[in-house]
């Protein structure tokens, strides 16, 4: 008994510093825009996150519900066999969120999550101790679906927001206004952010007190202590900023204006709210990269670079297995040396955590150099300098060169009858000249041929 609850102790200690990481981690994906584009200041922008993901902690928890009563069976665990394979599945994600977040790469913390206790459950139980049905249906497919979906609404938002203020008068189109409205849309996912991916840890808590008697089985909803803990500790995680993250997301960002900031920031909310509410556990990380990509696209003659649309990709697809890996080793250390393996399992993770924490301190991002390198996700997209006309603008155009070819034709016309009736009136007066000339011999000038003067002499 007492070693059951000093590993549940480990356990959701593990589990509230996954929950740290995940905050730090995810920060950029609200907050970078507005940084980039200049509408909040950088320390402004991650206070306002940690608020509004603490509160988003507390609005929702069907996605616990997913994590605790869906993916794992519990009733195909021992009991004794249950907690340790989710303290390894944890070793995993922390291990893959630490080692991504020094590398400044913007990868998935629920995928790390997900992968970890998978790999950990497949080695301590097997096939039967995944329900692969629930982790296609809440996990995979959301996974596929919810980032296009995500693109396809920042695209359209993009394109409805520069045809409303698009001018042909040579004014100002006001465009800048948006930043403002960049805070109210940057705020809404950093809510959502705190409804979808506070709730992982939620639910990890949840079937880790399951699966050692203190909750009901039946019982889905975590308890008011764990969502309490759950929601204070991602938002110190995200107050105390995922600057390396920030740094790799903000400066490529800058090249998105903040109309596309606006559109992206609107899609990547919605996007998130609605799976909230339906459960699903999607990963904020995707669906804010699909919304920026998708507002890029949205801009006049923007083309997408596919090479680095292919790297963003790898980088999804490698999470969910990585983290597996590692939960994987971890649980067989487990399954190997039993309580020795969790000790093992233990410093080698806070061996791990602490170098990479040191190694970073080598080169440390903080807000005043967080914005120093570029955007994978921005890279994505490539953008003219200047965009190509609009079809309005090709149909204005076109309407001033043919109204500018009447007048040319016009004026050559008139020219062309001045010039007509300048010929006749010479013609007419040469006629005339001709008639008076043929009237009066006797008048008209004697003419020598010049040529034919050899006497040099003047006519007389």
């Amino acid at each position: 008994m007492e070693t059951a609850v000093l590993i549940v102790v480990l356990v959701i200690a593990l589990a509230l510093f996954f929950d740290f990481t995940n905050g730090f981690h995810d920060t950029a994906n609200a907050m970078a825009t507005p940084i980039a584009t200049g509408a909040l200041k950088p320390k402004t922008a991650v206070l306002l996150a940690a608020v509004l993901n603490l509160v988003g902690a507390f609005l929702s928890t069907e996605v616990s519900k997913t994590v605790s009563h869906g993916i794992i069976r519990e009733d195909s665990m021992q009991g004794e066999l249950f907690l340790p394979m989710i303290f390894a599945g944890l070793i995993g994600a922390i291990t893959w969120n630490m080692l991504t977040w020094l590398l400044g790469l913007p990868s998935s913390s629920s995928h790390a999550l997900f992968g970890g206790l998978i790999g950990a459950t497949l080695v301590g139980v097997g096939v039967g101790g995944i329900d692969f049905g629930m982790v296609l249906s809440k996990i995979i497919l959301p996974a596929l679906i919810a980032p296009l979906t995500a693109g396809i609404i920042a695209f359209a938002a993009t394109k409805i927001a520069y045809s409303i203020t698009r001018r042909y008068d040579g004014k100002p189109d006001g465009r800048d206004g948006f930043r403002w409205g960049q805070i109210f849309t940057s705020s809404l996912v950093a809510l959502a952010h705190g409804t979808n991916d506070a709730q992982k840890t939620m639910g990890v808590i949840t079937l880790a007190l399951i699966a050692v008697g203190w909750q009901n089985s039946e019982q889905a909803d975590p308890h008011l202590w764990v969502i309490i803990a759950c929601a204070v500790t991602i938002a110190l995680g995200t107050y105390l900023g995922g600057w390396r993250i920030i740094r790799t997301l903000g400066k490529g960002l800058t090249e998105v204006k903040p109309a596309q900031g606006f559109s992206a920031e609107s899609s990547t909310a919605a996007t998130i709210l609605a799976s909230s509410a339906f459960g699903f556990a999607l990963s904020t990380t995707q669906v804010a990269s699909g919304s920026v990509i998708g507002s890029g696209l949205g801009r006049r003659g923007s083309t997408v670079r596919w090479r680095t649309a292919g790297r963003i990709a790898i980088g999804w697809l490698l999470t969910l297995p990585a983290a597996g890996a590692v939960g994987a080793v971890a649980a067989l250390l487990v399954n190997w040396l039993g309580n020795w393996g969790i000790a093992i399992d233990a410093v080698l993770a806070l061996a791990v955590i602490v170098g990479l924490f040191l190694r970073s301190r080598r080169d440390a991002v903080t807000s005043a150099n967080a914005m120093s390198d570029v955007a994978e996700s921005g890279l994505a997209v490539e953008l003219p300098d200047t965009p190509p006309p609009t079809r309005r603008q090709q149909r204005i155009a076109q309407a001033k060169a043919e109204a500018k070819a009447r007048a040319d034709a016009r004026e050559k016309a008139k020219a062309k009858s001045k010039a007509d009736a300048k010929a006749k009136a010479d013609a007419k007066a040469g006629a005339k000249s001709k008639q008076r000339a043929a009237e009066s011999p006797e008048k008209a000038p004697v003419v020598t041929d010049r040529a034919d003067d050899t006497t040099g002499e003047e006519p007389r």
